[in-house]
């Protein structure tokens, strides 16, 4: 088939792959364009740009398709067959939906009509969903409302973060769009019940709230790392990320949550209590718990504070 792909981050590109390993003609790949990235601030294609330039793929990368008429012009002469979206990261009007003869199709990271949205990743993390998986639907003018034509599943264990959901559902992605140019499944519509929305993350999503049980903290941690990132402040002021941390939900105790249980970062949460193995501090790199300890004591005693805190700062404040 004629194919337009249109994604930008990692999780597109293995889709953009499957395509081509499967024989279809790629006539256009359209992405984000090139942003400052690194220290230096240096112009950095799309992951997807970077990979459809090493297949030799033509790329398009406009700033908005919203009244573009000339862009819409320009899609509508590649006579596509279908277009492929994956995380592309800009809105189809309508007269780019209906150009293609078969539509577009859209690879979903959840089991829709669950998580819906922006972080479905996360979410189903957050929410302590047992399973997770991609849709590949139908677009239509809603956000993720289009007919369902192909679903896939995977597990979600007390060991799953954010990067080992994302990996497994991006492979996944690829090859169930293959499948679904391949079969032609029939359209199912989504069903009205269980509809639920992941809304877009930011950077205080990511503040420890320690009166929640060590479960839900534990989560929140594989949930929000890498991005973006969960943090707690200590008592001086100083934001601390955190990058693991070991659950203990069984732990008894009596103390304030947020406070240092012992000297090797066991903290009491408003259930059990969870120990932290991997921290950054400002101005290094994540590290194991030992490491950060040998540069930066934290004695048992030392109240973490929460975001009821009154002079708790905001996740920019340091």
């Amino acid at each position: 088939m004629r194919v337009i792909f249109m994604g930008t981050p990692d999780f597109a590109v293995p889709a953009l792959h499957a395509l081509h390993a499967a024989g279809h003609d790629i006539v256009a790949v359209y992405t984000q364009p090139p942003r400052p990235a690194g220290r230096g601030k240096a112009l950095r294609a799309s992951p997807v740009h970077q990979a459809a330039d090493k297949l030799g793929l033509p790329v398009r990368h406009p700033v908005s398709l919203r009244k573009n008429t000339e862009e819409w012009a320009v899609f509508d002469g590649f006579q596509a067959d279908v277009a492929v979206v994956a995380a592309y990261g800009l809105i189809l009007p309508q007269s780019m939906l209906d150009t293609p003869r078969l539509g577009c199709l859209n690879i979903h990271a959840s089991l829709l009509p669950r998580w819906r949205g922006a972080s479905p990743i996360q979410s189903a993390i957050l929410a302590g969903d047992t399973e997770s998986g991609v849709t590949i639907m139908q677009m239509e003018a809603g956000l993720d409302t289009g007919p369902m034509l192909l679903r896939g599943a995977v597990p979600i264990t007390s060991q799953t973060t954010a990067t080992s959901l994302h990996d497994a559902l991006s492979a996944l992605g690829g090859s169930l769009v293959v499948r679904t140019l391949t079969e032609t499944p029939l359209p199912t519509p989504q069903p009205e019940d269980g509809v639920t929305y992941a809304q877009k993350l930011t950077r205080e999503d990511g503040r420890i709230n320690w009166q929640e049980s060590a479960s839900a903290i534990d989560r929140r941690i594989r949930a929000l790392t890498p991005w973006p990132g969960t943090f707690t402040v200590l008592n001086d002021g100083m934001i601390i990320k955190i990058g693991a941390a070991t659950p203990l939900p069984q732990f008894h105790h009596t103390a304030r949550p947020g406070t240092l249980l012992d000297n090797t970062l066991t903290v009491a949460c408003g259930e059990g209590a969870v120990r932290l193995t991997r921290l950054q501090k400002p101005g290094r790199g994540m590290m194991e718990a030992e490491a950060f300890l040998r540069g930066h004591s934290i004695p048992a005693g030392t109240v973490l504070l929460t975001a009821q805190d009154d002079d708790a700062p905001s996740a920019h404040s340091k």
